[in-house]
């Protein structure tokens, strides 16, 4: 694995969501998303995604909630009772009590080109910027490129 992706559904369209997966070389969508099912992810949302990203672009799709914050922090985050900074202190103890690095090691480890999804329209305050971090330190050689 050389390049991990990331990729936020907000403020794109579907033809857009998948033509960046497409013109990418995507392999395996990783969802990280806590709830893949709200009705506010429009073409995101799972059953959805699934038969869209296997219909349309031969990519496989995968939900993987272990990536995912708990949700006590995100939803006090999302209130804004929370910093983004004590988000971060948070999300990073319940990775590391989850052992995520030695998981991610072992679940990961022969997949090429994995994009990380979530709902941010950024990477630089979403939890898929954290795991992408996780999966560099697990796998040295590794850039990251935010589509």
């Amino acid at each position: 694995m050389n390049n991990l992706y990331t990729v936020g559904f907000t403020q794109k369209t579907a033809e857009r969501f998948f033509s960046l997966l497409i013109q990418n070389g995507i392999d395996l969508l990783l969802d990280i998303r806590l709830n893949n099912t709200s009705q506010l992810a429009g073409f995101s949302k799972y059953p959805d995604i699934e038969f869209f990203l296997s219909k349309i672009c031969n990519i496989e799709y995968k939900h993987d909630i272990l990536l995912s914050p708990t949700e006590n922090t995100l939803s006090r985050y999302k209130k804004k009772i929370i910093t983004w900074e004590i988000y971060v202190e948070e999300f990073n103890s319940t990775m590391n009590s989850r052992n995520i690095n030695e998981y991610i090691k072992k679940t990961y480890k022969n997949n090429d080109n994995i994009c990380l999804l979530c709902s941010e329209p950024t990477a630089e305050f979403c939890h898929r910027r954290l795991i992408a971090e996780r999966f560099k330190g697990v796998f040295n050689d590794l850039n990251i490129i935010n589509l």
